[in-house]
Order: structure tokens, then sequence, then C-alpha cells
């Protein structure tokens, strides 16, 4: 059987509706042979009477009734689905999937976030808890529409990288130890470490850091997971290497001493995102985040 034509149904139901053939062709802008036309191919598809005269007013039929009851529900959700579409088209509304680590996620992220949702409400942002590498090849395979990634990232066909921001990188350790004012590598690699992962770029970027006084040290406990690695400093259990968000609303435990490398170690961060033509709520989101933006 072939599919129903939304026309001819919204045809059916204003003829149902107005009693008329006349006054249907009217309202809907529609020559009269082609309101018969459209009624006519109806039934020839139904296999019955749609439409019966009774004193000089058209009324459904027991089977147009069932019709119309039903059409009336189809046209109503392809209205539906078209102030949908069309919401999304204008980003008014819409779904966009971000990508980023535990850090980015609970320390940068929150107030773009707050922002989003103040100006474009109707935008859904889900986020993923993931490392970059993980988030540079959901980008490429389109599960997720921005990334907020380590640099430098390797060329990814399809996808978009441009620097976002760098933050310093600082030693945080536990106050009750005694600490030269700035953490050297020779002095960091001798102190019970805990750090990152390995296979995160934090990680390669501390490992770095810590080769150059010629040492490279193990690692008491290795996790992703920021606030349990701080939570940890704050009990004595060791020292680590972790990016200071400026900008980040969250005062540090008075457990916790945190001091400025030397030399100095920056964790450059960037923005990814799918290239080519983007969607008006996946542009909203990108222009909140750049407004994040801090050198």
């Amino acid at each position: 059987m072939r599919e129903l034509n939304l026309d001819r149904l919204r045809t059916l139901v204003t003829i149902a509706d107005l009693g008329s053939f006349a006054e249907a062709a009217r309202v809907l802008h529609l020559a009269a042979p082609t309101v018969s036309l459209h009624v006519a191919d109806l039934e020839a598809q139904i296999g019955a009477p749609l439409l019966v005269r009774k004193r000089g007013e058209v009324k459904p039929s027991g089977v147009g009734e069932s019709l119309v009851e039903r059409a009336r529900r189809l046209l109503a959700d392809a209205e539906e689905a078209l102030d949908v579409v069309q919401r999304q088209v204008q980003g008014l509304s819409g779904r966009v999937r971000l990508g980023a680590s535990t850090g980015v996620i609970a320390h940068l992220l929150p107030r773009a976030l707050e922002v989003v949702g103040q100006h474009h409400p109707g935008i859904d942002v889900q986020v993923a808890v993931l490392t970059s590498q993980e988030t540079m090849a959901r980008l490429a395979n389109g599960s997720l529409d921005v990334g907020l990634v380590a640099l430098p990232q390797g060329a990814v066909q399809g996808v978009k990288v441009l620097p976002w921001r760098r933050d310093p990188v600082m030693a945080f350790v536990p106050a009750a130890w005694p600490a030269p004012r700035r953490a050297t590598p020779q002095w960091l690699a001798s102190q019970p470490l805990i750090l990152n992962d390995v296979g995160t770029s934090l990680s390669r970027l501390a490992s770095e850091w810590l080769a150059l006084a010629g040492r490279h040290p193990k690692a008491r406990i290795q996790l992703n997971y920021n606030d349990a690695i701080k939570s940890l400093v704050a009990a004595g259990y060791g020292a680590t290497l972790l990016p200071h968000e400026a900008s980040a609303a969250v005062p540090l435990d008075p457990r916790i001493r945190m001091l400025a490398l030397r030399p100095a170690l920056w964790r450059p961060l960037g923005i990814a995102h799918r290239a080519g033509a983007v969607e008006r709520a996946t542009q909203h989101v990108l222009d909140v985040l750049w407004q994040q933006r801090q050198a």
C-alpha cells in the first residue's frame, strides 16, 4: 500500500471540519478539481468511500471518521516535527555533545555551562568524561560535537582544533612538608608522588618535566580524578603536578601548598569540533567557550 500523503489528509480533515468541498478549496487555496482529486485518490488508496453528502452537507463516512481522527494526529505530529527541527536550525534548541577530561569539566566547564543555560536554555549540553585521544576519535566518527583537548594534537581528518587557553602547571604538596619557594624537577622527583595515569597528556607533560632531573620516578599511585589527587595530597600521601586554572573559583584546601615550578610548565588546551558547517546550537556553545578563553 502506498504511504498516505499529508496534503491529501489535510484536505480530507478540512472538508470534514467545514462540511464543504468548496469551502475547503477556499481555505486551502486549492482549485476545486484538486480537492476532489485528493479525496478520490485517498478513497482509491483506502478502497472505501470516505465522505457522504447529507442534506447538502458533506460528512465523513464511518471509515472516513476513523481516518480523519488519525489524520489529525499525523498532521499534528508533522507540524511538531517541523517546529522542533526549525528551532534547532535557528539555534533555539538542540543537543550538543561535548567531551573533556575530569579536570576541565570540574574547573573550567561549569561557568560556560551556566552561561549557555542562561542565554540558550533550549540547548542541552551532554558532557562525556574522556581523554583527549578519545575525544578526537569520537569527533572523527561523529559521536561528539565539541571537545576540549590537550595540545598539541595530531591532525585528524574532519576535525578542526584551535588553541583555547593555557594554564600553569603547579606542584601541589602537603602544607606540612618543608618545601622550597619553587619546585624543581630535582626536588620533586625525590618526593613521594601522585600522578595522572600513563597515556594522558598531563602524565606526558609531568614525565618530561621530571626527566629534566635525569630521573624517572615511579608514582605511589596513578589516577585521573584531580580532586581525588588533591585529597590525597591534603592527607600527606604525596605531591603532584596539576594545572592551576586561575579562573576556577574553588578555594585551595589549607592542608595543601601550591608551588610554582622552575622551569615553568604550561598545560595548553584547544577547542576541537568537526570541520565544515556547524549547527547553530553547537556554534552557540563554541561562542560561549571562546568568551571563557584565558591567555
